[in-house]
């Protein structure tokens, strides 16, 4: 009788201990999860305004639910970066719950906004000043407070930030799954944030070192990962499928017999308001001074890379929704004029966060990729119908695993069990 009560209670323990641990990897699963943010400077705020909702609705599931539990990969550029990172490093407190929530990085951008985008000391900068607009003091020294020397493999769940190296001109990716194949990518995630938030003319681009030794270590020369991927949808997906094509065996299943993995992505933008659009009809283009075009051709690399983006990923997610993989984007495409990237009076800001509970209330909208322009699609309901079902599927999918890691230790000898209760 003890015997049975002993092994009782460490079925027990394993489970209920289960509740609060960090999620399982995709092999003890049908689902990979992937959540990505774009890059926008301020208007960070506005993903975190459909976060905070997804949060709620998974809290409504599991009381101590965090987005780190739920997602296998968090990607963000620029202000993207940051926000991902905040959700993925581990508190300084508790190492098993991470640093920041969604309603606590939106406080962060309403409380620090102002300070890292420091109107007075810009207010004599021009496009001619020969330096960024902000020095970049305050987002390096905030930055570096709330993330300490937490480095890339210490993250709760797996991590991507992308970045763009002009010293070397390629772009760099900070991501989890590299470090052990690269261990000069396992930076600091303050320096990663620092780097991949560098964007050229507001901010300063960053240089440091990193390497696994003193006398063995990498320079790198960072500025916005816009460059690389301003929404890094599609890189965070490469990431997974390169996993999937390599057979790590955290991503695939035991039993190659067993269907292949579903993929949900869940994409959040910063909002669109055509601040810098600028349509040039060809006759007028053929008058345009040489010396205007890098600029503009930049601009249109900017606005093509996403749109191009969109145009791969309806190759993977050809339906929505679909019975296999599932794909939510959620972006504002008709932002107000007056909200930019570094506009932070306290009137834009509170604009940018109602903008977002606006959102919510939206219909879905999806790009279509013969005419690159939003599109309703009133099958999905609204935007915070769609998050709600995402929250399902991170839910069952999470208990799942569980599921699945407990039958694993179920039918693993006896006398292992009971060992295991000893150690």
């Amino acid at each position: 009788m003890a015997t049975f009560l002993l092994f009782v209670f460490a079925f027990a323990s394993q489970v209920i201990g289960g509740l609060n641990t960090k999620l399982l990897p995709p092999s003890y699963g049908n689902t990979i999860t992937i959540l990505s943010i774009d890059g926008g400077g301020i208007k960070g705020i506005l993903p975190t305004v459909i976060l905070e909702h997804l949060e709620k609705a998974l809290k409504a599931k599991d009381e101590n639910a965090v987005l780190a539990d739920y997602f296998d990969v968090i990607a963000g550029t620029s202000t993207g970066g940051l926000i991902a990172t905040m959700l993925a490093t581990p508190n300084l407190k508790d190492a098993s719950r991470p640093a920041f929530n969604a309603s606590e990085i939106q406080k962060f951008y309403l409380d620090f906004g102002p300070s890292i985008f420091n109107q007075t000391s810009s207010a004599n900068w021009t496009q001619e000043t020969p330096s960024p607009k902000y020095d970049g003091e305050f987002l390096h020294n905030k930055v570096r407070e709330i993330l300490q020397g937490t480095r890339l493999h210490e993250t709760l769940t797996n991590l991507v930030v992308p970045s763009f190296d002009i010293y070397r001109l390629h772009p760099v990716i900070f991501s989890s799954f590299k470090v052990e194949e690269d261990p000069y990518r396992d930076a600091k995630l303050a320096d990663i944030c620092i780097g991949t938030s560098a964007a050229p003319t507001q901010l300063p681009a960053y240089r440091f070192a990193n390497g696994p030794h003193i006398w063995d270590f990498h320079i790198f020369n960072l500025i916005d990962g816009f460059l690389t991927a301003n929404s890094p949808a599609l890189l965070a997906l490469t990431e997974v499928v390169q996993q999937l094509n390599k057979k790590n065996p955290s991503f695939i299943h035991v039993n190659e017999n067993e269907p292949t993995k579903k993929i949900v992505l869940l994409s959040l933008g910063t909002g669109g308001n055509g601040e810098s659009t600028i349509r040039i009809p060809a006759d007028a283009a053929n008058v345009i001074p040489a010396v205007t075009w890098p600029s503009l051709i930049a601009l249109g690399l900017v606005v093509s890379a996403g749109d191009i983006n969109e145009y791969h990923l309806k190759s993977v997610f050809p339906g929505l929704p679909s019975s296999d993989n599932y794909y939510l984007r959620i972006d504002e495409y008709n932002l107000d004029k007056s909200i930019t990237a570094d506009n932070v009076t306290k009137e834009s800001m509170e604009n940018i966060v109602k903008a977002g509970e606006e959102l919510l209330k939206q219909t879905v909208k999806g790009i279509d990729v013969t005419s690159f322009d939003p599109k309703e699609k009133p099958s999905e309901g609204t935007n915070a119908e769609a998050l709600e079902r995402i929250a399902d599927i991170l839910y069952n999918e999470k208990q799942l695993r569980l599921k699945m890691k407990s039958m694993e230790k179920r039918e693993q000898p006896f006398i292992e069990q009971m060992t295991s209760v000893h150690r």
